[in-house]
Protein backbone atom coordinates (compact mmCIF):
# COMPACT_ATOMS: atom_id res chain seq x y z
CA UNK A 1 0.00 0.00 0.00
CA UNK A 2 1.30 3.54 -0.93
CA UNK A 3 1.49 6.01 1.25
CA UNK A 4 3.52 9.64 2.17
CA UNK A 5 6.46 10.12 4.07
CA UNK A 6 7.78 13.75 4.20
CA UNK A 7 10.68 14.32 5.30
CA UNK A 8 12.86 18.00 6.37
CA UNK A 9 16.67 17.33 7.52
CA UNK A 10 18.37 20.04 9.02
CA UNK A 11 21.96 18.96 9.61
CA UNK A 12 24.06 20.76 12.24
CA UNK A 13 26.55 21.81 9.80
CA UNK A 14 28.01 25.16 8.45
CA UNK A 15 25.78 27.47 6.56
CA UNK A 16 28.08 26.69 2.85
CA UNK A 17 27.41 22.81 4.12
CA UNK A 18 23.57 22.99 4.71
CA UNK A 19 22.62 22.60 1.40
CA UNK A 20 25.35 20.32 0.24
CA UNK A 21 24.52 18.29 2.40
CA UNK A 22 20.58 18.07 2.08
CA UNK A 23 20.79 17.49 -1.82
CA UNK A 24 23.02 14.32 -0.60
CA UNK A 25 20.37 12.84 1.12
CA UNK A 26 18.00 13.69 -2.07
CA UNK A 27 20.40 12.13 -4.01
CA UNK A 28 19.61 9.32 -1.78
CA UNK A 29 15.93 9.83 -2.26
CA UNK A 30 16.39 9.82 -5.88
CA UNK A 31 18.79 6.64 -6.25
CA UNK A 32 15.95 4.77 -4.34
CA UNK A 33 13.30 4.78 -7.13
CA UNK A 34 10.73 5.96 -4.98
CA UNK A 35 8.54 8.51 -6.63
CA UNK A 36 9.18 11.67 -4.68
CA UNK A 37 8.77 15.62 -4.73
CA UNK A 38 10.86 18.33 -3.46
CA UNK A 39 9.68 21.56 -2.53
CA UNK A 40 10.99 24.25 -0.44
CA UNK A 41 11.16 22.97 3.23
CA UNK A 42 10.58 19.07 2.63
CA UNK A 43 10.43 16.55 0.05
CA UNK A 44 7.74 13.97 -0.08
CA UNK A 45 8.06 10.46 -0.99
CA UNK A 46 5.57 7.93 -2.03
CA UNK A 47 5.57 4.20 -1.32
CA UNK A 48 5.73 1.48 0.95
CA UNK A 49 5.92 2.48 4.98
CA UNK A 50 8.81 0.28 6.05
CA UNK A 51 10.84 1.59 2.82
CA UNK A 52 10.41 5.07 3.00
CA UNK A 53 11.06 4.68 7.19
CA UNK A 54 14.59 3.21 5.73
CA UNK A 55 15.02 6.18 3.52
CA UNK A 56 14.29 8.60 6.96
CA UNK A 57 16.89 6.41 8.93
CA UNK A 58 20.02 6.71 5.94
CA UNK A 59 19.21 10.51 5.49
CA UNK A 60 20.28 10.57 9.11
CA UNK A 61 23.20 8.45 8.39
CA UNK A 62 24.04 10.57 5.62
CA UNK A 63 24.02 13.55 7.52
CA UNK A 64 26.26 12.35 10.44
CA UNK A 65 28.73 10.80 7.71
CA UNK A 66 29.02 14.41 5.88
CA UNK A 67 30.20 16.22 8.93
CA UNK A 68 27.09 17.07 10.92
CA UNK A 69 27.24 16.63 14.63
CA UNK A 70 23.71 16.23 15.08
CA UNK A 71 20.33 16.42 12.67
CA UNK A 72 16.89 17.28 13.36
CA UNK A 73 14.21 15.73 11.31
CA UNK A 74 10.96 16.62 10.98
CA UNK A 75 8.53 12.95 9.37
CA UNK A 76 5.17 13.57 8.33
CA UNK A 77 3.43 10.43 7.58
CA UNK A 78 -0.12 9.86 5.31
CA UNK A 79 -1.08 6.23 5.53
CA UNK A 80 -4.42 5.49 4.59
CA UNK A 81 -6.65 2.38 3.05
CA UNK A 82 -6.45 1.33 0.01
CA UNK A 83 -3.24 4.10 -0.48
CA UNK A 84 -2.90 7.47 -1.30
CA UNK A 85 -0.91 9.45 -4.69
CA UNK A 86 0.70 12.02 -4.66
CA UNK A 87 -0.83 13.51 -7.58
CA UNK A 88 -4.40 12.56 -6.21
CA UNK A 89 -2.90 15.76 -3.41
CA UNK A 90 -2.15 18.66 -6.04
CA UNK A 91 -4.02 17.05 -9.18
CA UNK A 92 -6.24 20.42 -8.42
CA UNK A 93 -3.17 23.10 -8.32
CA UNK A 94 -1.17 21.45 -11.46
Amino acid sequence: MHCHVSLQVVPNVSEEDLYPVVDKVIDMIKQSGVKYLVGPMETTMEGDLRLLLELVAGAQEICLANGASRVISMVKIDYKAGGVSIDEKIKNHR
